[in-house]
Formats: structure tokens, sequence, C-alpha cells
């Protein structure tokens, strides 16, 4: 990586399993990161706004912008499109600003690829049993859209060893602490091939 650029954090997880909620709290206690703001397809939710939580664009933009090599990574998830900003990312990196990516793990392989110097962190529920409570605990789903949101998150959670570290999302401010000791280089508790953590996982995904 050249002199003064920033360092890019990738982030993945299951649906359910806290990762806005855990990514944006240490955004908002460590402002200096950069988050990189996705692209989607999907109808906004109630509580999001365009530019803030994502940039909302029609089927037909998001090819458009694909075609022109604008995307980073991009995938489809649950019927809607998803994709980085390349350029978005590449100002904030070129500016020595450390970048937060939330993504899936099919995005993050891509990212990998492209940045192979980047830092993967996916983000596990501590029980399949609580990752299935906060799913039905957000009301915003069907019986069967949870049904299909659990099923993908078992697919999902298959993917964890891809990744340079695993942060069990249990207690909000240990997931939190555990999270800023990745980003200044202390991560040896949460890395994959610590024995312990290994044991945590597979403990969870049976």
């Amino acid at each position: 990586m050249p002199a003064h650029q920033g360092k890019l954090f990738v982030f993945a997880a299951p649906s359910g399993a806290g990762k806005t909620t855990l990514v944006h709290a240490v955004v908002t206690k460590h402002p200096e990161l950069r988050f990189s703001i996705s692209y989607t397809t999907r109808k906004p939710r109630r509580n999001e706004a365009d530019g803030v939580d994502y940039l909302f664009v029609t089927k037909a933009e998001f090819m458009r912008l694909r075609d022109q090599g604008e995307m980073l990574e991009y995938a489809e998830v649950f019927d809607n499109y998803y994709a980085t900003s390349r350029r978005q990312v590449e100002e904030h990196l070129a500016d020595d600003r450390n970048v937060v990516l939330e993504i899936d793990w099919q995005g993050a392989r891509q990212v990998r690829e492209s940045m192979p110097e980047c830092v993967t962190i996916f983000i596990f529920p501590p029980s399949v049993e609580e990752l299935e409570r906060r799913l039905r605990d957000r009301r915003t789903d069907t019986p069967e859209v949870i049904e299909r949101r659990l099923r993908d998150a078992l697919s999902d959670m298959s993917h964890w060893d891809e990744f340079d570290h695993v942060i069990i999302n249990d207690d909000l401010n240990q997931a939190i602490s555990d999270l800023e000791d990745v980003l200044v280089g202390k991560g040896d508790a949460s890395s994959t091939s610590n024995e312990r953590l290994r044991r945590a996982v597979e403990r969870i995904i049976g």
C-alpha cells in the first residue's frame, strides 16, 4: 500500500446479526473513519434517508453505473442489488482516511480480489436462536421472509472462515471494544486463526 494511504475495513454479517448497529456505533465514536455509502435498488425503509443510509437508485441506473465501472463490488440480495462506489472508496483512501464498507460476504470476496490489502471482518450473532429472535422483533418482514432470511443467514455464516476477523455481537459494548482493537491492529483475539474464537464460532453454527 502506498505511503499515506488509508486502510479499508470490510464488514459482512448475516441478516439480524446487528452489523449496522455495531458499525454505526464505531463510526460515531471515531468520526475520522469514512463510511462508504452503498448503492441499492431496494426501496428505503421508513427510517432511512437517501445519501445517508444508502444511495437509492433504480435498477436501470444501477446497471448503467455498473457498466461504467463505477462499482468496486456488487451483489443481488433478496431480489435487490447492492454495490460499493469505487470512486468514493479510492478518494477516501488516497486522502489518508480509513474507510468502512458494510456489505455481504459475496461483495467482501470481490473487494478482497480487487484490494487484497483490505481487512475483512465478519459479525456473528451469539446464537442462531438469538438471530431468529432479532429478526422477528424487527416486525418489518412477513413470516415467510423471516424463514428465508434465517435460511440465508445459515448459508452466509458458513463463509466466516474467508474473513480475517470474527466479532461475536452478544454484548454491544464488548463488540465495539473488540472491533476497535481490530481497527488499531490489535485484533488477535478476534482473528480467525485464533483457536478459542474458532471453537466459539463452531458452537454457534453447530
